[in-house]
């Protein structure tokens, strides 16, 4: 039963949390510092909730910094997001082995 309120909580804290800039703001945001911070917080928030996980996911620093490494210069040459990824797993894999 207590799942149920917890699950019932994590929804209302959602659905506030999605409501109230909607009723709170009503007219369009004119400041440009304004905007541009809004705009950039889902990519700082998505990298500060990604990186420790890369660093952290496979037991050794030096895998992962060999797996980000190969990410990183695939990713400067446009490669789809599916070579970039599976080349940097690789790479940390075969590190493992490796080392």
């Amino acid at each position: 039963m207590s799942i149920v309120i917890y699950i019932a909580v994590m929804a209302g804290v959602t659905y506030l949390v999605r409501m109230i800039p909607f009723t709170v703001m009503r007219k369009k945001i004119k400041s440009q510092f304004l905007r541009s911070f809004l705009y950039y917080i889902p990519y700082a928030v998505l990298s500060a909730m990604t990186l420790p996980a890369i660093f952290y996911a496979t037991g050794d620093m030096v895998t992962s910094i060999v797996g980000t490494a190969a990410a990183i210069v695939l990713a400067y040459f446009n490669l789809p997001l599916i070579v970039v990824a599976l080349a940097a797993a690789g790479a940390a894999f075969l590190t493992g082995l490796i080392i």
